[in-house]
């Protein structure tokens, strides 16, 4: 595989040539932390325009903002209901289509238990908050590790997203992991490499999940259709409860696979150890 070594200055001139592209792509996706937008910050985490937020907005399909003297200030609510609407218009629907689908769904409905459930399906499952690093801190960390390639292949993945002079790290943990296999031997390609499957399976866990609860949950009850009244509130809920349990479930089966995986290794080499012992002993 090739490598290029990297320094500060080339890191910084990789990272800039990808803003705007797939970088901004993942900070809309990963970003959680800031809960009021003027309406430029908005349009740009929901990765849309200004011009489409007013739109949205005139058409009905958008609440409008909180005044604050001559200033509007949008919240998670917005920008998880501009991201149903991007969602939906990718699918190939209309505006109007979308608009006349939101007006049945909360015609006689509360509004804010059905935004309330918007939120919830569309944000982040992970409240770790993020970090930011430098150029000369990520070289420091991985040394040698970090090729232009590798780097590449990092932000691909959303575990660093350059942000000017510096970086975010949408996942502290990821990286302060990613430094301890690095420093006990293992070459951060690699483990890319290997991070890379464990999220291929890791979504057809999260699929399978999902699907098991569309099934039983959804479909059962509400057909194709959506919850109405206080079912909307029992819904949103259940999501959210939903997550720890996935974790938990899922850490349980990690941790019981990697143990057994771990003492088969070790029995493995110790049986090696003990056919060359009889096999000498023999000769």
């Amino acid at each position: 595989m090739k490598t290029t070594p990297l320094t500060p200055k080339s890191i910084f001139q990789t990272l800039r040539k990808l803003a705007g592209t797939r970088a901004q792509e993942t900070v809309a996706e990963i970003s959680s932390e800031v809960r009021e937008f003027t309406i430029d910050e908005l349009a740009r985490t929901a990765d849309t325009t200004v011009r489409n937020v007013r739109a949205y907005q005139d058409r009905g399909l958008l609440p409008p903002p909180e005044r604050r003297g001559r200033s509007g200030i949008y919240s998670d609510v917005h920008l998880a209901r501009l991201r149903i609407i991007g969602q939906l218009l990718k699918r190939g629907y209309t505006l109007a289509n979308i608009r006349d689908l939101l007006t049945a769904w909360e015609e006689g409905r509360d509004l804010n238990d059905i935004l309330g459930l918007e939120v919830v399906v569309t944000s982040p499952w992970s409240d770790e908050a993020p970090s930011y690093i430098s150029y000369d801190e990520l070289l420091d960390s991985f040394g040698d590790h970090l090729t232009q390639e590798v780097l590449l292949e990092a932000v691909e993945l959303g575990y660093i997203i350059p942000e000017g002079d510096r970086i975010r790290v949408p996942s502290p943990r990821i990286l302060n992991a990613g430094r301890e296999l690095v420093a006990a031997g293992i070459p951060l390609a690699e483990l890319l490499h290997q991070v890379s499957r464990v999220r291929t399976e890791v979504k057809l866990i999260a699929n399978g999940f999902v699907e098991l609860i569309e099934e039983e949950l959804l479909d059962k009850k509400y057909g194709d259709g959506l919850p109405i009244g206080k079912e909307v509130n029992e819904i949103a809920d259940f999501v959210q409860r939903v997550r720890p349990i996935a974790d938990m479930i899922v850490s349980a089966e990690l941790a019981r696979v990697l143990d057994r995986s771990i003492n088969d290794i070790l029995v493995n080499r110790l049986t090696n150890m003990i056919d060359e012992f009889d096999e000498s002993e023999h000769h």
